[in-house]
């Protein structure tokens, strides 16, 4: 559930994207980041291209992972 101002979406994106660059404290995590980029995709086009990019990366490795599997 996503917040509906978009000011909050922003603000809540970013300081998730900063927040998760520290993800080798405990608490925050580097899961932090693709779900900054989730939230901010919803507004720009930077971050959507960047959370596109991540998805296409993650799934390619995936498809890597299994065909080693095999």
């Amino acid at each position: 559930m996503m917040p509906k101002s978009r000011i909050v979406r922003t603000v809540l994106g970013v300081s998730l994207v900063i927040l998760g660059i520290f993800g080798f404290l405990p608490v925050v995590g580097f899961w932090m980041i693709p779900l900054g980029f989730s939230i901010l995709a919803a507004d720009s086009p930077f971050a959507r291209r960047i959370f596109r990019r991540m998805k296409v990366a993650w799934g390619r490795m995936i498809q890597k992972l299994r065909k080693r599997q095999k």
